[in-house]
């Protein structure tokens, strides 16, 4: 069968994580994905593995990589009023705009949303912000590290009870905000295909983070106090939690319905007194003597390594996990098993491994494994295609080549 998305041209005209990680899901589902960038190329595709303090010869940008596999490459020095002109050109011929630039930026280069879709009525924009476009903070710069992480609660939220703020990794906030964008405009060219009109959507940073938190927002929201933070040391579940073992790794446990698995549990952990122990007797009374069940099962856990528990624990079918680096991730069978880390054979490279698309489909195939594409590889391809004149595409050629 032919792609989800065949036949349907996305030009997105936008750097770093989120906006890109949307488009790769999009070319993932079978559009063509025209990706816009500066001639030099924008600098998350030049942060290579040692400027991330990885000392190996990987001279790529691995994220970049996989937020942009399978695209098509433009460059355009957007300072040059043909540059201007011609990016309206590519715009005319795509079915979607995706961008994450600020309001008043993209309007200067004659993009403003409601004149192209007044122009264009079939057309879909699709805008990343950190506060909203239309908001009062349209044209406020934001990573999700701001609007995401700091300013939504989360960073507060994440950190456990007297402990330091957790700080983010790179790009948490952005991919889910790249999947919502996607799910938003593969809904918009549905709604097309029925009515034939184009939308503009809107994803902000800050609205994901609230999203994502929605548990603990919500209780926000309808009480306004903030929810406890976990202390390991006095948990409200004694098994839910994390306790280290005798080689200094850790067990997370997840055994939220408490009551139901504490026989099971206190036999797998060779403590089957505990069953009988009116402390411990049901779920409030371990909330209650948790500080004691908790120095208790500190002393348990460090007899035996992080492997021997969790093969212990499984068996008992209980529900826990190791705490792993993310090398040890890298290596996981399950993961391996389904495809989740496909290779990537890319020209300069060679082979390397990376992280395929979140869902899959029994009748379309989406392997993730495309490499991302030469800076400027397809510059003259698509400025023709989209019926740029030869003298501005020679010109425009040549100044990304001096750029």
């Amino acid at each position: 069968m032919a792609a989800p998305l065949h036949g349907i041209r996305v030009l997105e005209l936008a750097s770093f994580v989120a906006a890109p990680a949307a488009g790769a899901l999009l070319g993932d589902l079978g559009a063509e994905v025209i990706k816009v960038e500066v001639p030099w190329g924008e600098i998350y595709r030049h942060s290579t593995a040692r400027m991330m303090g990885v000392d190996v010869d990987f001279d790529l940008s691995a994220p970049f990589q996989m937020t942009n596999h399978g695209k098509r490459s433009l460059t355009l020095d957007l300072a040059l009023p043909q540059a201007q002109a011609a990016l309206r050109k590519v715009v005319d011929s795509a079915d979607v705009l995706l961008t994450n630039m600020l309001p008043e930026r993209i309007a200067r280069y004659g993009l403003d949303p409601k004149t192209l879709l007044a122009e264009r009525p079939e057309l879909i924009i699709a805008r990343l912000s950190g506060y909203g476009a239309d908001g009062p903070e349209a044209n406020t710069p934001a990573f999700d590290y701001t609007a995401y992480w700091a300013r939504s609660g989360l960073m507060e939220q994440l950190r456990e009870e007297g402990g330091a703020l957790s700080f983010q990794r790179p790009g948490i906030g952005d991919h889910s905000a790249g999947m919502a964008l996607a799910l938003a405009i593969v809904s918009a060219l549905r709604t097309r295909d029925q009515d034939g009109h184009g939308q503009i959507i809107d994803v902000a940073l800050q609205h994901i983070g609230y999203y994502i938190s929605g548990n603990d927002m919500t209780w926000a929201l309808a009480t306004g106090q903030s929810p406890p933070k976990h202390d390991r040391s006095h948990p409200r579940n004694p098994l839910w939690n994390h306790y280290a073992c005798s080689d200094g790794r850790s067990v997370f446990l997840v055994m939220i319905e408490a009551d139901r698995y504490w026989k099971t549990f206190v036999g797998a952990i060779e403590h089957p007194e505990l069953a009988e122990d009116p402390r411990f007797a049901d779920a409030f009374a371990r909330y209650q003597n948790a500080q004691e069940l908790v120095v208790l099962l500190d002393n348990v856990f460090q007899k035996k390594t992080m492997a021997q528990w969790i093969q212990q624990l499984e068996g008992h079918r209980l529900i826990c996990a190791p705490v792993r680096t993310h090398a040890e991730a890298a290596e996981d069978e399950t993961a391996a098993a389904r495809g989740i880390f496909p290779e990537v054979k890319h020209p300069q490279q060679g082979s390397f491994r990376t992280v395929a698309p979140p869902f899959s489909m029994s009748r379309h195939a989406m392997p993730g494994n495309a490499p991302a594409p030469a800076l400027g590889a397809d510059t003259e391809a698509v400025l023709r295609e989209s019926g740029v004149d030869e003298e501005t595409i020679a010109l425009l050629v040549a100044a990304s080549a001096r750029d």
